[in-house]
């Protein structure tokens, strides 16, 4: 055997067992897609046949359940709202953390350290803990029923981002800064001109977060909102089960519409989502 073919079976073999890992969580999405192509009969007499792959793959495929799904509950209404949720969350929590962030890891002021601590400390704290006192304030200041709960708190930063976004400030070099500074740049300048653009990694993870977050947001939506004109995506699909019952297939045809553009979106964006994860370090 050549020098060659021996150092490509250990990557082999890490492939084979990587393939083997992924076969359990790919399994409940393999699932899902199936029944959302099935008969009900089908569903209904698979269960007591037990798991083969005869009552896996469909036969035939019902491609009917997709648009049966779609008209069922108004999907495009619900899309925009969720969409527009995604928006104002993404925009808000990725800019005010990076600000945030940006004071933590370069400026020096009094109480830096305690604060950082305090606000990494919140992340320790359950929503549910929360949750009461939260909702009696939104409530007083006139917010239910509106998306202000959903998006309004994104604008004042996100711990874990902070924390991501601080990490990665200290990575860059100190010098750049300083370059700036003796040209005549304030801290404004060089945040929004020089760590911003060096920092779309991390930016780009924070981003992806906060869009997946919101996207399968449940309680939120049912916490706050009351007009089923502005139910999301996945408060929807729970009134389709409501109103619909046990019509499995239609709802895995709307629950695998519900997923497609998130793994669209990891797809397209994953190279800059584990740089992101990777080059967040940090230096003391």
């Amino acid at each position: 055997m050549s020098t060659d073919n021996r150092s490509r079976l250990p990557k082999l073999f890490t492939h084979i067992a990587l393939i083997l890992l992924a076969v359990p969580a790919l399994l409940p999405l393999i699932w899902m897609v199936a029944t959302s192509l099935k008969a009900d009969t089908q569903i209904f007499g698979s269960e007591t046949a037990g798991v083969t792959m005869k009552t896996i793959v469909p036969h035939p495929f019902v491609w009917k359940n997709y648009p049966e799904a779609l008209h069922a509950i108004p999907m495009v209404m619900y899309l925009r709202n969720t969409l527009k949720l995604c928006l104002f969350n993404v925009v808000g929590a990725v800019l005010s953390s990076a600000m945030v962030a940006y004071g933590f890891a370069r400026l020096e002021f009094k109480g830096k350290d305690v604060l950082f601590m305090v606000m990494i400390a919140t992340m320790a704290l359950p929503a549910q803990v929360t949750m009461i006192p939260v909702f009696v304030v939104f409530r007083w200041l006139g917010w239910y029923g509106t998306y202000l709960p959903l998006t309004v708190p994104a604008f004042f930063g996100n711990p874990f981002f902070i924390f991501l976004l601080t990490q990665f400030y200290k990575t860059l070099p100190g010098d750049l800064s300083e370059a700036a500074r003796m040209d005549g740049a304030n801290e404004w300048t060089i945040f929004a001109r020089v760590m911003l653009p060096l920092a779309r990694p991390a930016l780009t993870t924070c981003a992806l977060f906060q869009f997946l977050w919101v996207w399968n947001d449940f309680f939120g939506p049912l916490l706050y909102i009351n007009d089923v004109h502005k139910y999301t995506l996945a408060y929807g699909l729970q009134q389709f089960l409501s109103n619909h019952g046990a019509e499995w297939s239609r709802l895995m045809a709307a629950s695998t519409l519900f997923i497609m553009p998130i793994l669209i979106l990891f797809f397209f964006a994953q190279r800059s989502f584990i740089e992101g994860i990777a080059t967040t370090g940090g230096k003391n």
